[in-house]
């Protein structure tokens, strides 16, 4: 069987539109209606009930879920374990949201590796969507995401609360930002509390959903936006960029989602060196908070 078919169905049935599953898999909903069509020829039954409000699981469509749920799983592992380099006899693949690689990522990979030497790990960067879906489907074990989505056989632990602050390339005053200033799209939260802190602010010219890859845009320009302090560490430590005074600042939490199904001792160690390093990284912020706090004095 193809494992395409069985991938685009997933994304169809978490979706619950074939247009949403296209967008997401980056191709035409031609494609996505025609895989489909396949695969219901191939059961002899139909999966969906399609309508102008999307698509449901049809009674069959729920019961092939599971199935595909499990033939993504044994062939990932299939792929990872002929992929496992020689002198490694396990593996760990994992993702993470751009802004966190630094922070978390490569701490991540270098304790799991101390930890477990006989360990091989891979992995993936992406946003929120790109990275849930490849734990759906098997392809990575773990990811760190900062807006996570709860889906059947993951689970979601918090790891760290990052602190977002207002940054800029030039000297300014928060009363006199104006055109300079780039909404970062940090989430449905960071949005709501944006608006009421600073209404004056909320209909910039340019508004950017690139994560902690707003922040190359950012000290390349005469601009302003807000980024995870620790991001921000390096310009700052540069003179690049300078924190904006009087500015408030947000909390933004960063989760880890495990897949339900990943082996009890490796899991047991992945958790341990995430949360030892999470502890490691929070006092270095506090340490960054306390420094910018002085800084502004």
């Amino acid at each position: 069987m193809d494992i395409t078919l069985i991938k685009t169905f997933i994304e169809v049935a978490n979706s619950g539109s074939f247009v949403a599953a296209s967008e997401r898999l980056f191709v035409t909903q031609s494609a996505v209606s025609l895989r489909v069509q396949r695969l219901e020829d191939s059961l002899g039954h139909a999966l969906f009930k399609r309508s102008k409000a999307g698509a449901v699981l049809t009674p069959e469509g729920e019961q092939f879920i599971h199935y595909a749920l499990s033939l993504l799983k044994i062939w990932e592992e299939a792929r990872q374990q002929i992929a496992i380099p020689e002198g490694y006899s396990r593996s760990f693949s994992f993702g993470a949201q751009y802004s966190l690689w630094h922070r978390l990522g490569f701490r991540w990979i270098d304790s799991l590796q101390t930890a477990l030497p006989d360990l091989s790990v891979r992995a993936e960067m992406g946003m929120s969507d790109r990275l849930t879906r490849f734990l759906i489907e098997g392809v990575i074990q773990a990811a760190l995401l900062y807006t996570p989505q709860l889906r059947p056989g993951l689970m979601v632990e918090h790891v760290i609360d990052e602190e977002l602050i207002l940054v800029a390339s030039f000297d300014v005053e928060l009363k006199d930002l104006g055109p300079e200033y780039v909404f970062v799209d940090w989430g449905p939260e960071f949005t709501h509390m944006h608006a009421t802190a600073l209404p004056h602010l909320t209909n910039a010219g340019r508004a950017l959903s690139l994560g902690g890859l707003v922040g190359d845009y950012i000290v390349n320009r005469r601009a302003a936006g807000y980024l995870p302090a620790r991001s921000a560490q390096r310009y700052l430590d540069q003179g690049r960029l300078q924190v904006v005074a009087d500015a408030p600042r947000f909390p933004y939490p960063a989760w880890v989602v495990w897949r339900e199904d990943l082996e009890p001792e490796l899991l047991s160690v992945a958790r341990r060196t995430l949360i030892d390093i999470a502890q490691a990284a929070e006092n270095e912020q506090h340490i960054l908070i306390e420094k910018l706090m002085d800084d502004e004095e």
